[in-house]
């Protein structure tokens, strides 16, 4: 039996991590880093940062690994996403059996919140459908979707209204929106909504110090979103960002 910890470390402000987390933090022994290569690089190195803050005493391991690439060309996402999941458990499976005795606990450090749009809870459930025994502890971090609402000073949602959160690829199948934060959205599907109604708050890098955050109403303001957000993306090699759309009353 192999513990294992998932630790949210929220979105990229070292103070932004819980007690509980820091908790966590000390417990582990393995760390497991994955390195998506040289465009996003920062991001490892704010997890170190997080370990030198918390850890500063040292007694851990870390094991830093290059993490396998999703087939972003193909048509079938679903698909692709399946077979990235499925290399990505074939990966942490060998890490954990080969890095980790019976008397360390390991830990995956994670972006934001571990159940929100996070994928390692899935792909460990397919390391356990291997064989692997694991003993799994979560601990909750601030997402993205918080520090953004925090950020801009607003609520999520409106009295008495729903709140959807979606991925980008799926906006443009929203008969109606009254309230909905939707991440992941690599192609900017906002750009395509021509409806008056809407405002939107949008933030990049939330919890870092290149933060940068636009707010209006949607047809004002989503060029210069649209500018923004490419120059950022030229100027770090990659960018994070997400947004609440919300209809005027």
């Amino acid at each position: 039996m192999k513990d294992l910890l998932l630790i949210g470390i929220g979105p990229g402000d070292p103070r932004q991590v819980t007690f509980e987390a820091v908790e966590a933090l000390r417990r582990a022994t393995v760390f497991f880093v994955l390195d998506k290569g040289p465009a996003t690089r920062e991001l490892v190195r704010l997890r170190k940062a997080i370990l030198e803050r918390y850890r500063p005493e040292g007694g851990y391991r870390l094991v830093q690994v290059a993490d396998p690439q999703r087939d972003s060309g193909s048509d079938d996402y679903v698909a692709a996403v399946d077979d990235w999941h499925r290399q990505r458990a074939a990966l942490y499976g060998s890490l954990i059996n080969e890095e980790m005795t019976s008397a360390d606990t390991g830990a995956f450090l994670l972006w934001g919140e571990p159940g929100l749009y996070d994928s390692t809870l899935r792909i460990l459930e397919r390391v356990r459908e291997q064989g692997l025994a694991l003993r799994l502890e979560v601990i909750p971090g601030i997402s993205s979707v918080q520090a953004l609402a925090a950020r801009h000073q607003i609520p999520l949602n409106r009295i008495g209204e729903p709140l959807t959160v979606l991925p980008g690829r799926r906006l443009a199948q929203q008969h109606r929106i009254d309230n909905a934060v939707v991440m992941l959205d690599g192609q900017c599907a906002f750009a395509s909504l021509d409806d008056p109604g809407l405002v939107i708050y949008w933030g990049a890098y939330l919890g870092t110090a290149d933060e940068v955050l636009i707010a209006g109403p949607l047809q004002a303001v989503k060029a210069q979103i649209l500018e923004t957000r490419e120059q950022c993306r030229l100027r770090k090699g990659w960018i994070m960002d997400t947004y609440l759309l919300r209809r005027t009353p």
